[in-house]
């Protein structure tokens, strides 16, 4: 087994929870990237077991903190683990298998599509086991394909090239989900994510119990928003800046047959100052916008985007209206969030009730320790002057 060596403030880190060591941390190593990794402190206590990264900023992601032999039925044990924590599926016949770090394998996502297994390896550790875990997930699951979306820029921090393709089986190029009782058009291997948002489908669902009205759905990528307020609102509007996405969304209004819902190319920004202008007003809106902030050096010019938004919004919704709010990006934190509604609240000149606070869906596990697990945020309000 190849060795690494951390300081102190690398393994106190681990030990408080987080399973990430980064590259200044790192004292000396004889491995090769995307090897497993025996990890010692500097008083040579063992800390646990990692993946190697010989190019990332983050050197090791651990996914034990003990002894144990690291070889096929390890990782077999780490499927079915995690298998065996996922909610029950009422509902929907699409869900999360593995969760990266919050499922203690980092950097390794699996999202089951009605049988189709869309896998992401993120990083070197992943990426030379991806054959075994390919396998593991046939004998254990059966799905009847496996492929992959590894075209996240992500990988090429870890000089891993991008790609996408099928691994096992043979995938339809087009699979029907049901979330809730709404259905999705899911191409496994074009599409955002990994064809669609899973995260969001609780989310998704939750807004059925507070919409009226006429609603506003911005951002809405294939709908999953959109058609859920079209079950309860008298009409919906839904924009993407996408002609792809607002075709995408035009298909999975007609395949549930929800004749009250339009979807429009826009820019959100745009559009939204261009219905202020008209004296539109709406009773629901809803901003799921994409990952503002990429990195904290962005964060203050995301802040300013999230606030234009949500200022934007308020200004639009009538008494009593209801606004759904949410951010995917880690580093716009929860309390970041909640202060940037109260900025956009006072120059809207409306007061609000913060009605529920929700995050992403409970197949996504959020691991306490790293916060970096804890990224989706949904906020839903009610303004009441």
């Amino acid at each position: 087994m190849k060795k690494a060596f951390v300081t102190t403030r690398g393994a106190k880190r681990v030990r408080a929870g987080h399973l990430w060591i980064y590259k200044s941390d790192l004292q000396k190593t004889d491995a090769a990237g995307g090897d497993v990794v025996t990890v010692f402190d500097e008083a040579k206590n063992p800390v646990g077991q990692a993946f190697y990264s010989d190019s990332s900023e983050i050197a090791l992601r651990f996914f034990t903190t003990g002894n144990e032999t690291v070889d096929r039925e390890f990782w077999r044990a780490k499927l079915r683990a995690a298998a065996r924590r996922r909610p029950p599926n009422a509902g929907t016949n699409a869900r999360r298998l593995v969760n990266s770090e919050g499922d203690l394998i980092p950097s390794l996502t699996v999202d089951d599509y009605n049988g189709v297994f869309v896998i992401q390896t993120l990083a070197q550790g992943t990426e030379k086991l991806k054959e075994v875990f390919v396998d593991l997930l046939c004998e254990e699951f059966s799905p009847t394909a496996v492929v992959e979306r590894n075209d996240v820029k992500v990988r090429l921090l870890e000089k891993l090239p991008l790609q996408t393709g099928v691994l096992a089986g043979a995938p339809p190029d087009e699979i029907v989900i049901e979330q809730d009782g709404v259905k999705f058009f899911v191409t496994p291997l074009a599409g955002q994510k990994t064809g669609s948002f899973l995260d969001q489908r609780e989310n998704h669902r939750a807004v059925r119990d507070y919409a009226f009205g006429r609603a506003l759905d911005c951002f809405t990528f294939n709908g999953g928003f959109a058609l859920n307020l079209a079950r309860v609102c008298e009409r919906v509007t839904a924009l993407d800046i996408s002609d792809e996405a607002v075709a995408l969304g035009r298909r999975n209004a007609e395949l549930n047959e929800l004749k009250n819902v339009e979807f429009e190319t826009a820019n959100v920004f745009d559009a939204l100052r261009d219905y202020e202008k008209a004296g539109a007003r709406f009773d629901t809106i809803v901003l799921d916008p994409p990952a503002f902030v990429k990195n904290r050096k962005a964060l203050h010019a995301a802040v300013r985007g999230y606030r234009e938004i949500n200022l934007r919004a308020l200004k639009l919704l009538n008494q009593d209206g209801i606004l759904v709010t949410c951010s995917c990006s880690f580093h716009f934190t929860e309390e970041l969030f909640l202060d940037t509604l109260q900025q956009a609240l006072r120059d809207a000149r409306r007061r609000a009730h913060l009605v529920e606070k929700r995050m992403q869906a409970k197949d996504h596990p959020v691991l306490l320790g790293m916060p970096e697990t804890h990224y989706l945020k949904c906020f839903i309000l009610r303004v009441v002057e």
